[in-house]
């Protein structure tokens, strides 16, 4: 009998405890019904979903201009098919692809690539993806008049990047569609979305593309667009871009261009006063205009197969030893050390030969005294420079301790570091080290063993970039500027890198020897070719050394002696002598810029020099052939 009560007393206790779970199962669905209903407009959302239509409004990208007003890059109309996967299932595939001239073997490739969550992050039925792209005004009014019949596929308005002048590739880049790791890294961009890939266009990305905005349209029950919602009161305007001035002068470049046709290297010219960029050529280059519409793909590739590299900007990424345009750093140096004075004389037979070391040397007056080093270029009175400040006992501890002090100088004039001009890219370049050496020589090395260096040789590479800057920096008596290419941007301030003087640890009496010996090898040395009674150009050839071929010719200067206007580089690979190829070259562009153009005499240099080839261009590689 106890037994049965106990067994009662168990049920009846678990009949309330049942009874409880299920009250509380209740009032949970009570109070979410309610929060749904009365708290929530998720089914309002939902609902919406089938009657509205969110289309995204592209901004205009910014405008490029030169910096005297040249519209370089600008926007032209262009138009994106989407598809909504959800809604086109059941239409006449066969019509589709034949009034877009499209095969359906691509109909279904493309359908199965916007499908595909790992080529399309974000992928969703419900919401609208890139189908085509960029297609012309002709193209798409043939398109419009049958779209009533393509249910699930619309118009999505675009701008396309436009570029006036088949010069400065390089510099201005291109656009081309987004990739996932470019979705993931921002928030911005959708698939299908633009992003620029390479130069300007890449670096102030930020600044051109401007802010989407939205458009909510009305649709019917069958999905079809019957206008905007409320006549587009809750409509978001995108805001353009902004325009961008280059501090590119266009007929300079253009020039450069010409003048580096058939040839490999490159050029910068730059503002000794502001940094400002002037001209920027990357030889072979290519057509800007060849990397816009549905082509740029299979141009791109095409160009990335070439041997001779086109798509390297080599005026900022191309490593080349600067030859005896390096014997001014090394000047200045010896000069803020102690090691020299103006007047110290050091022999030359021929070169520097000691302990069975010898570095040639051309014919030239000897003992000779710095100012006429700089103007003959003479390779063993810098030899002798770096031998003595390495081997400097009372001065320094070690040659590791002076051939830091010597790095010490090459990093305060812009070299061994990449400058941080404002363009993707930028190489640093080769300046060595005291740990370089131990580790090469296993600490047994001497001011002899790394001898070459002194000349602009050995493991010394640096960037046309750094060379031109050089000859800023000795314009400007010490000091430069961040070399950058954009002059201004649109209602914002560049950053102060831009605007900011940078020393170097040469004081300016120092710079005006270098600068007297750079003025003589134009009126009697090794540049006489640049020399004019227009202005006074100062200037220093570099032949660099290519255990590959023939040597590089490279001419650093700048002009006017006393009033800075350009400071320039030129690196011609494989152009023999300094005097061959890169001082007519620079003195060509130093006139264009401070006159405003060629003389006759000039004009017919500069055509003889654009066909004067040294590699032949390839159908792709169109150093600025295509006239306007």
């Amino acid at each position: 009998m106890a037994g049965s009560k106990k067994h009662n007393s168990e049920f009846s206790n678990r009949k309330y405890v049942l009874a409880g779970i299920a009250c509380g199962i209740i009032i949970v669905f009570v109070i979410r019904l309610f929060a749904l209903q009365m708290l929530s407009d998720d089914f309002k959302r939902n609902a919406d979903s089938n009657a509205f239509l969110k289309r995204i409004l592209y901004p205009a990208r910014g405008a490029i201009t030169d910096r005297n007003g040249k519209l370089l890059v600008y926007n032209q109309p262009a138009y994106d098919i989407m598809v909504v996967m959800k809604e086109q299932e059941g239409i006449d595939t066969a019509d589709f692809c034949r009034t877009l001239g499209i095969t359906e073997e691509w109909y279904r490739r493309r359908m199965d690539e916007v499908r595909d969550p790992w080529r399309n992050p974000g992928y969703s039925r419900y919401t609208q993806q890139l189908f085509m792209s960029q297609l012309s005004s002709e193209e798409f009014s043939s398109f419009q008049e049958k779209l009533f019949c393509f249910r699930g596929f619309y118009i999505q308005k675009r701008c396309i990047r436009q570029y006036s002048y088949p010069y400065a590739a390089h510099v201005l880049g291109d656009v081309g569609e987004v990739n996932p790791k470019d979705i993931e890294n921002d928030s911005y961009y959708q698939s299908g979305d633009y992003i620029g890939k390479l130069g300007v266009e890449r670096q102030y990305e930020r600044q051109l593309r401007g802010e989407k905005g939205v458009e909510i349209l009305l649709r019917d029950a069958r999905g079809r667009i019957k206008g905007k919602y409320q006549n587009g009161k809750f409509d978001e305007a995108p805001e353009p871009g902004k325009n961008l001035t280059l501090s590119l002068d266009a007929d300079l470049q253009a020039l450069g261009e010409r003048l580096m046709k058939g040839k490999k290297g490159g050029i910068v010219a730059i503002e000794p006063s502001t940094g400002e960029i002037l001209c920027m050529v990357s030889s072979p280059t290519y057509d800007p205009r060849m990397m816009v519409g549905r082509q740029r793909g299979a141009n791109n590739y095409r160009l990335s197969q070439d041997p001779d590299k086109p798509l390297l900007n080599r005026a900022i990424m191309g490593l080349y030893p600067p030859g005896s345009t390096f014997k001014t750093s090394q000047a200045l140096t010896f000069l803020q050390e102690g090691v020299i004075s103006p007047q110290t004389s050091y022999p030359c037979s021929h070169g520097f030969h000691f302990k069975g070391l010898s570095v040639g040397c051309h014919s030239h007056a000897a003992p000779i005294q710095l100012i006429p080093a700089i103007g003959t270029s003479c390779n063993s009175y810098f030899c002798w420079g770096l031998y003595h400040m390495l081997s400097n006992r009372e001065k320094y501890h070690s040659v590791q301790e002076a051939l830091t002090r010597w790095k010490d100088y090459m990093v305060s004039m812009g070299f061994g570091y990449t400058l941080g001009v404002d363009l993707p890219g930028e190489k640093r370049g080769m300046i060595p080290n005291a740990q370089f050496y131990d580790k090469a020589y296993r600490g047994s090395w001497n001011g002899l063993t790394v001898i070459s260096i002194s000349i602009g040789q050995g493991e010394v590479n640096l960037t046309p970039l750094q060379i031109a800057n050089l000859g800023a920096t000795i314009a400007n008596r010490g000091w430069f500027i961040t070399p950058h290419i954009v002059k201004r941007i649109q209602d914002e301030q560049l950053d102060s890198i831009y605007t900011r003087r940078r020393y170097t640890m040469v004081s300016p009496e120092n710079y005006e020897y270098v600068v007297q010996g750079m003025r003589r090898a134009v009126t009697d040395g090794t540049c006489r070719s640049a020399n004019t009674t227009m202005y006074e150009v100062c200037g220093k050839t570099g032949t660099a050394q290519n255990p590959h071929g023939q040597d590089h010719s490279a001419f650093m200067g700048f002009a006017p002696m006393d009033d800075p206007k350009i400071a320039i580089c030129v690196y011609v690979e494989n152009g023999r002598w300094g005097a061959d190829y890169g001082v007519p070259i620079g003195a060509l562009l130093i006139e264009q810029y401070i006159n405003g153009g060629l003389s006759e005499a000039s004009q017919a240099k500069a055509e003889s020099f654009e066909q004067r080839h040294l590699i032949t261009p390839t159908e792709y590689v169109v150093s600025s052939s295509q006239k306007q």
